[in-house]
């Protein structure tokens, strides 16, 4: 029996996770996530981060998009790769004048699509900052729970003791994810 299942029509709409970055689920077994993300035109590097179970794989289908992994910089064309190694510090963003779109491969897929959901269900909330992106309360909560998934860069003490701080106090604010 074939392990791959294909996202349904239903599922196969846009999540936004940034105002200049979507993604859309391609393919969803418990071994990969399969997205196609676009990025717009001109957009800054996120925060460095890394995905402490997770192995991911970048494949250019159209535009350009840079890549900062290890402190280490390339800017990718269509049909160039890069594979990203589980905690390995990254940064995804297009720089450039045109619209970008590629294959975002993360294996496995541990919760991903719930954090790639629950990112979207918070900025159609409304509940985010003029730039339309989250305060630190919200991600406080979102990083904590989703330890298992992505963290910020640097060191880990601090960075995460900062978050379970924020985690409560955007607790008592209202802040929180859905419910596996």
């Amino acid at each position: 029996m074939n392990s791959t299942r294909k996202a349904s029509p239903a599922v196969e709409r846009a999540l936004y996770l940034t105002p200049h970055e979507s993604v859309t689920i391609r393919e969803h077994t418990p071994d990969a996530l399969v997205v196609e993300g676009r990025w717009d035109a001109g957009a800054t590097a996120p925060p460095r981060h890394f995905h402490p179970r997770q192995d991911e794989r970048f494949e250019v289908l159209e535009g350009r998009l840079s890549f900062r992994v290890d402190g280490s910089e390339r800017t990718l064309g269509p049909g160039e790769a890069i594979d990203i190694p589980r905690r390995a510090a990254h940064q995804v963003w297009n720089e450039g004048a045109e619209p970008a779109r590629a294959l975002w491969r993360s294996e496995p897929a541990g919760r991903t699509a719930q954090w790639f959901t629950d990112l979207h269900e918070l900025r159609a909330s409304g509940r985010v900052g003029r730039n339309g992106m989250p305060g630190p309360l919200a991600f406080g909560v979102y990083l904590t729970e989703y330890a298992d998934v992505i963290r910020l860069a640097g060191p880990q003490l601090p960075i995460r003791g900062a978050l379970a701080g924020l985690g409560a106090i955007g607790r008592l604010r209202g802040y929180r994810p859905r419910e596996a």
